[in-house]
This record gives C-alpha cells, structure tokens and sequence, in this order.
C-alpha cells in the first residue's frame, strides 16, 4: 500500500553517493535529497496516521460487533428456553385432554 507512495528505502538512503566538485559535496545536489528524504518521512508520517485510525476503526467494530453476537447468543438461548418449555407444556396439555377425553368417553 505505502509502496507506491514512499520514494526511498533505506538502503537507498545508505548507499547514496554525492558528487564531489572543488568545496566538498554539491549543496543543490544535497538539499535535494534531503527534500526528498523529508517528502518521505512526511508521507511515511501520513501513511500511520492513516493506519492508525484504521486500526482505531475496526477495534471499534470488532468490539460492537462481539457484544451484537452477545446480544444475539442472549436472545436464542432466550428464544430456546422459551420454545423448550412451551413445548413441554404444550404436551402436557394434550396429554390431560388425552386422559380427560378417556375418562369422559369412558374409553380407558
């Protein structure tokens, strides 16, 4: 991602060499680079700010997202309980008309 948007590596850095005329190294030649140099480190700046606040982001939805399934979990084991027991009782009821109907038929 920040390949394309960062100009020199360290090795780069490392290996730079800068021609030497009759006073020592070429001012222009060295400002130069080192504006590039600066360039990089501002958008290699830029690039972790960015990265952080994508980081700050998905925490942010990851946490939402967990207490979302918590929630849910909550509700089905709810749901669950609920349809578990009703079934109970909807059995039992229909095993008292059973036994009511056969007592009341004479049919035992």
């Amino acid at each position: 991602m920040y390949k394309d948007r960062v100009i020199l590596t360290s090795n780069d850095i490392l290996e730079k060499e800068f021609k030497i005329n009759t006073r020592g190294y070429s001012p222009q030649e060295v400002d130069k680079y080192l504006d590039v140099i600066i360039k990089d480190y501002e958008e290699m700046n830029s690039i972790i700010s960015e990265l952080e606040k994508d980081k700050k982001d998905l925490i942010e939805d990851n946490i939402r997202l967990k207490q979302e399934i918590r929630n849910l979990k909550t509700k089905l084991d709810v749901l669950s309980e609920e349809s578990s027991s009703g079934n109970v009782s909807n059995s039992d009821i229909l095993r008292r008309i059973s036994k009511l109907e056969k007592i009341i038929y004479g049919k035992e």
